[in-house]
């Protein structure tokens, strides 16, 4: 497991961020992001929707669970299981999302699947700091979010 952390300062820092990321992504990324209501996670989501050139921008799945947002080169899955149980996820269509190794797989709230889906993948924890600040404590679980933690880095450096 590697970790890094990350400081965003507001709104725009969040989605300079996830545009930045977006472009590390490759296809059969799994990301879980954590955090409490407001803390930036679907900012960051639609961020990367952004990046990658897709016409829809998400908005929370809570109410959906799960919605689709493709193009021709990237396809997105943005999970949102607020409120729910592990015992009520399991017709969610997680076999389609992961035979597809060209899509990236964002996951808020992700603890009722923790155990449906591969163990590489990269997990966000978004903090509140005080105003517009947080913190965003990154931790790689496999080769393939360990390289994706490497470029966000490096990104976040630029």
């Amino acid at each position: 497991m590697k970790t890094a952390q990350l400081a965003s300062h507001s709104r725009e820092d969040t989605l300079s961020l996830a545009s930045r990321f977006a472009h590390a992504l490759k296809g059969g990324e799994i990301i879980f992001l954590r955090g409490p209501i407001g803390a930036g996670k679907t900012v960051f989501v639609k961020g990367i929707a952004a990046a990658m050139g897709l016409k829809s921008s998400p908005t929370s799945a809570s109410f959906s669970l799960m919605k689709e947002y493709k193009n021709k080169k990237h396809r997105m899955f943005h999970i949102d299981l607020f409120r729910l149980e592990e015992g009520e996820v399991f017709n969610l269509g997680f076999e389609e999302m992961l035979e597809d190794e060209k899509a990236v797989i964002l996951a808020e709230w992700p603890d009722p699947i923790r155990h449906m889906l591969p163990q590489d993948r990269l997990e966000m924890d978004f903090i509140l700091k005080e105003g517009d600040e947080r913190e965003i404590v990154l931790k790689s679980f496999g080769r393939v979010s360990d390289a994706l933690l490497e470029e966000l880095c490096k990104a976040a450096n630029k």
